[in-house]
Formats: structure tokens, sequence, C-alpha cells
């Protein structure tokens, strides 16, 4: 099989985005065992995302980024998937 060079950053993003979701899963945990409440949490997970996207003059993409996450809520793609039995 051949790849091409579209197919190969695709796969190096996606192992970026692996990585980086194991790395807050990690720091998630860690904060749930100190006793920080989710929402303390999630707070301070999205203030830190938008803080370095606008520290490095890009509110435009903080803004999408918060316009695309309200999105995905709204449809259910962060809801618990739930199985069949």
């Amino acid at each position: 099989m051949h790849m091409t060079v579209a197919d190969i950053e695709a796969m190096i993003e996606e192992e970026k985005r692996t990585t980086c979701n194991e790395c807050h899963n990690a720091a998630w945990a860690e904060g749930l065992l100190a006793g920080i409440e989710p929402e303390i949490i999630a707070e301070a997970a999205l203030a830190t995302a938008l803080t370095e996207l606008c520290k490095h003059g890009n509110e435009e993409a903080a803004i999408a980024l918060l316009d695309q996450m309200r999105e995905r809520t709204l449809a259910g793609k962060f809801l618990p998937t739930r199985t069949r039995h």
C-alpha cells in the first residue's frame, strides 16, 4: 500500500491527538484524586487552552474552538456511549 504525504500527515496528527488525550486524562485523574471537583478541572483546562491560543495572537482560533465545542456539545458528542445488551 502506498501512503501519500497527506496520509502520513493524518497519521501523525491522529497520534498527536491520542497522546494529548492520554496526557489530559492522566491530569484529570490526578485532579480527581486530589479532591478537585470535575467542574473546576474542566474550567481550568478550558481557561488554559484559551489563554494559550490567545497568547499567540490567535483570538479567532479560540472563538472558533468555543463555537465548535458548543456545537459538538449540543449534538451530544460528549455524552457517554451506551452499550446494548
